[in-house]
């Protein structure tokens, strides 16, 4: 449907509601599905490497794919990127609902990472096109509201759908989804794109494609398969191969895919630094308060779902209340205070036992999540702000690979730090038991709590006990990395960072007097 220029005007806050939509089914998955793995390791007889590809096939391709995506969008039209996405996602959400082996399910889930590749980029670049410069701080702050609701409420959604349905339901849920935000986007987005319709950078786009994906890839298998292994060492060396070929292509292309211009500009690369580091502490914590609250303190799925709801809270409050803030205080203190407020709480969590009242965690996590939101809209804003509007959709995608893969390097740094720190913790308590049920309790908590149940009362009790305290402490030494990276985020913002926005037509005029200079590096 064509919407004509006082249409798009007129209806962009009902706008804004259909890309929220677009986006938070983008959020949910990538939580939603890890509270439904115990189940289908049972329904499927999954092994450990396919449960984990579950997971990690999603990631793989949507990181992979997002600046590829991003450029597709600025180039052929960003709603019909956005539809295409999502038609693309809900049809491999109902195929993944009702498949029969592990193989069908991770093969489902990397389509869906294409999607959501689409999707993702498609909604803020569209807030980018909708809405003046005086109003697109409001509406990215609710842009990311949105999008750390959904992480938030992935495991409460998934918990309560395990309680009712089978793990297909967890798939299900995003095809009414897809379906009204289809409907409403017919209606309610209007087409947008590059005026000057410059050549997709094919080359770039592979050469991008295959760097983002090796290093995210290698950055999965490390934890698994040893960081000095040949794997993932060659993984990283691809990595860097391609990333260097990328640089060099899109320095001496005459139409780049992405114009590395944007990164003089301190605004966009300050905000893009910033949400890597708020992402890399967030997805890092996470991964072990999920299970600090089943393993530890002994929560159902649902449950421990349940009590994750405060990140949903916080992210809502900080991002919804950052972009007045920043009129009054600047986007620099913002987003730095915001910085050391993660890192005071982070600090603080070093301090939980395994029998911390609840309430205690819950006031942390909201704190937290409120000092998050204020990072993440600001931020955002400060990247989509700091480029010309026909590049919207690339400078999103590169957001969002900044929080893709600053995301998973979270994961797998903190996690390998506290696996390291829980071996440790465990060796006196496992010594006595035979090899192979001690390596298995020595290395992950789960296994720990099953074998116990297996020991006599006495024997069993004392192993739990050891697993708990073992599994606490280790998380209290490993969320100190995340500490350290949010302080030298906040020292980094304070520096370098400007506090506001160049005019748009001078940010325009200050990327075409650097690209000769960059191309000519």
């Amino acid at each position: 449907m064509r919407i004509t220029q006082e249409q798009k005007y007129q209806r962009r806050w009902w706008t804004l509601g259909v890309l929220a939509l677009s986006l938070v089914i983008i959020g949910l998955d990538n939580t939603i599905l890890n509270v439904a793995l115990p189940t289908l390791q049972n329904d499927l007889s999954a092994t450990a490497s396919e449960l984990q590809w579950m997971v990690d096939s999603y990631v793989l391709v949507f990181a992979g794919l997002l600046l590829t995506m991003g450029a597709i969008g600025d180039r052929f039209g960003r709603a019909g990127a956005l539809t295409t996405g999502l038609i693309i996602f809900g049809l491999s959400s109902l195929v993944a609902s009702q498949t029969t082996t592990a193989t069908q399910l991770i093969s489902a889930r990397a389509v869906m990472g294409i999607g959501g590749a689409l999707i993702m980029p498609a909604t803020l670049s569209i807030i980018t096109d909708v809405f003046p410069r005086e109003e697109r701080g409001r509406a990215i702050g609710i842009w990311a509201g949105v999008a750390g609701a959904g992480i938030g409420l992935g495991p409460i959604v998934g918990g309560f759908l395990l309680e009712y349905f089978s793990w297909g339901s967890v798939f299900l849920v995003n095809v009414p989804i897809v379906l009204i935000a289809l409907i409403g986007g017919y209606f309610l987005v209007a087409t947008s794109r590059d005026p000057e319709a410059t050549p997709l950078d094919l080359p770039g786009a592979i050469l991008s494609m295959v760097a983002i994906s090796t290093l995210v890839f290698s950055i999965i298998e490390g934890p698994a398969e040893g960081w000095g292994s040949t794997l993932v060492v060659g993984g990283f060396v691809a990595a860097a191969v391609f990333g260097a070929a990328f640089v060099w292509r899109e320095l001496t292309t005459e139409h780049p895919m992405l114009n590395l211009s944007f990164f003089a500009n301190r605004r966009f690369s300050g905000g893009a630094a910033a949400i890597s580091i708020a992402f890399f502490s967030l997805f890092g914590v996470i991964f072990l308060l999920t299970q600090y609250l089943q393993f530890v303190q002994g929560y159902t799925a649902l449950e421990a779902g349940l009590r994750t709801a405060p990140i949903a809270l916080g992210m809502i409050i900080g991002s919804a209340t950052a972009p007045r803030i920043v009129e009054r205080l600047g986007t620099t203190r913002v987003v730095a205070g915001g910085l050391v407020l993660v890192a005071g709480v982070l600090a603080a969590f070093s301090l939980i036992s395994p029998t911390t009242p609840y309430w205690a965690l819950g006031v942390g996590l909201v704190l937290m999540s409120t000092g998050l939101g204020t990072i993440m809209a600001p931020s955002t804003d400060a990247v989509m702000g700091a480029v010309p509007q026909a590049k919207a959709g690339v400078a999103s995608a590169t957001n969002d690979v900044a929080r893709q893969v600053s995301g998973a390097v979270g994961v797998a740094v903190i996690g390998s730090a506290f696996n390291s720190a829980y071996s440790s913790n465990m060796a006196d308590a496992v010594a006595q038991l035979p090899a192979e049920a001690g390596a298995a309790a020595g290395d992950s908590i789960g296994a720990a709590m099953m074998i116990a149940g297996q020991l006599p009362d006495q024997a069993g009790e004392a192993l739990a006990t050891a697993a708990r305290q073992g599994f606490t402490d280790a998380m209290g030494l490993a969320v100190f990395i995340g500490v350290a990276a949010a302080l030298l985020g906040a020292f980094l913002v304070a520096r370098f960072m400007p506090s506001d926005h160049l005019p748009e037509e001078e940010a325009v005029s200050t990327f075409d007097r650097l690209e000769p200079a960059l191309e000519s590096a």
